[in-house]
C-alpha cells in the first residue's frame, strides 16, 4: 500500500508542476550521441543578448540534450555575446504557460509539443492523426520542407515567431491483457488516452474502449486494473515503470508528435537580422541532433523492455495496414477541420 501511495504522490505531483515523465531517468541512463562541434561562421557584433529557454521535459531526456547543442552553437557562433539559460522540468511554467510567458515578453524561448497547441493552432492536430508518417525519415522530409516550413510561418504572429521542429517521437501501445497484432484484438480493451478527441476518436473506432484520464494516475489505474492498456512513447513508458503493470507491448508508431521552436515575437522584434538568422540555424543544427538522440534513446529503451519481463511486438507491413485501413474514418472525420489541402499535401510527402 506504501508504494502505491508513494507512487501516486509523486505522480500527482509532477503533474501538477506540468513535467513529463518522457524524459526522467531509467534503469539504465541511455547512452547519447556526442555533441556536435560547432559549424559556421562567427557572427558580427550587434550587441549582447539573454535568451531563456524553458522545456516541460526534464534533463535526461533527448529534449533537453538538444538545447545543449542549441546553447553550444549560439553562443559560440556568437562569442558568447548571446547568452543562453536553459531551464527544464517546466521550472519557468508547462507548455500552455511558457507560449504565454513568450506572448507577455517575459520568456524568449519554448519548444512545446504541438498537442497543446492545438487550441490556438488548429491545424496542428494534423500530427495527431495515425499513421500520419509510416517512417522517422518521412516526418523529416515533411517538416523540414516546403510543407513544414509554411507551417511554421502560419503559426507565427500570436506573439510568438516559429522557428523549427523538432522530435517528441511515436507513441506505442501496452497492456495487460494479451499481444496486439491486429484491429480485432483490441475489441473491448480499456486503453487509457489523452484528452484528446482525435485520440479518442482513434481507439474508439479501434474497437477499444479509450479512457481519458490524467498521467499522474495511470500507473495506479493500471496496476488496479482500471484500465488495461495506455500509449507513449518508448521512453515514458520505460521512465515510468510501465513494464511492472504491462506485460505486453505492440510497436505501433500510431502517432508522431514533433516539438516546435518557438521565439517571443516581442523578444525577435529586438533582435538584429544576423542574430534572427543565428538563431535559425541553430534551430536547425538542433533538430539534427536532437531526432539522432531521441531514436537512439528508443531503440535503446525498447531493448530494455525487450529484456524486462515485457513481450514486445513488431508488427509486419501487412499488419500496419490493416489498422491504416480500419481508421480511414478517423481522416474523412477530421480532414475538414484540419484542412484538407494541407492534411494532402502532407500525405503526398510521406
Amino acid at each position: 500500500m506504501m508504494k502505491t501511495t508513494t507512487r501516486k504522490q509523486v505522480m500527482s505531483l509532477l503533474g501538477a508542476l506540468g513535467v513529463s515523465l518522457a524524459s526522467l531517468s531509467v534503469t539504465a541512463a541511455p547512452e547519447f550521441p556526442p555533441l556536435p562541434e560547432v559549424t559556421g561562421n562567427t557572427v558580427a557584433d550587434k550587441g549582447t543578448f539573454e535568451i531563456k529557454f524553458s522545456i516541460g521535459t526534464t534533463q535526461s531526456g533527448a529534449q533537453y540534450r538538444g538545447l545543449e547543442y542549441f546553447e553550444k552553437v549560439v553562443e559560440q557562433r556568437s562569442e558568447g555575446r548571446i547568452d543562453v539559460k536553459l531551464f527544464h522540468s517546466a521550472q519557468l511554467g508547462d507548455d500552455l504557460q511558457a507560449v504565454s510567458s513568450l506572448q507577455a515578453g517575459t520568456l524568449e524561448m519554448t519548444a512545446p509539443s504541438t498537442s497543446p497547441l492545438v487550441g490556438m493552432l488548429p491545424q496542428l492536430a494534423v500530427f495527431d492523426l495515425p499513421f500520419l508518417f509510416p517512417t522517422p525519415e518521412d516526418a523529416d522530409r515533411v517538416l523540414d520542407g516546403e510543407v513544414g516550413q509554411k507551417m511554421l510561418k502560419d503559426a507565427s504572429g500570436q506573439g510568438f515567431i516559429a522557428i523549427g521542429w523538432a522530435e517528441n517521437g511515436y507513441r506505442q501501445l501496452t497492456n495487460s491483457k494479451k499481444a496486439i497484432q491486429g484491429p480485432d484484438d483490441l475489441a473491448g480493451l480499456k486503453v487509457r488516452t489523452m484528452q484528446n478527441p482525435i485520440h479518442i476518436d482513434i481507439w474508439r473506432t479501434l474497437g477499444a474502449n479509450p479512457t481519458p484520464m490524467s498521467f499522474a494516475e495511470l500507473f495506479t489505474a493500471l496496476e488496479q486494473g482500471v484500465v488495461d492498456g495506455q500509449e507513449n512513447p518508448w521512453i515514458t513508458i520505460s521512465a515510468s515503470r510501465f513494464n511492472e503493470v504491462q506485460s505486453h507491448a505492440t510497436e505501433t508508431n500510431h502517432v508522431y508528435t514533433p516539438f516546435m521552436t518557438l521565439v517571443s515575437e516581442r523578444f525577435w522584434k529586438r533582435l538584429p537580422a544576423e542574430y534572427q538568422a543565428l538563431l535559425v540555424d541553430a534551430s536547425k543544427e538542433m533538430a539534427t541532433y536532437q531526432r539522432q538522440v531521441s531514436r537512439s534513446m528508443n531503440d535503446q529503451l525498447k531493448a530494455e523492455m525487450k529484456a524486462s519481463n515485457m513481450s514486445v511486438t513488431e508488427l509486419s507491413p501487412e499488419q500496419i495496414a490493416a489498422f491504416q485501413e480500419r481508421l480511414k474514418p478517423v481522416y474523412e472525420k477530421w480532414k475538414d477541420k484540419i484542412g484538407e489541402d494541407l492534411l494532402n499535401s502532407i500525405l503526398k510527402k510521406s
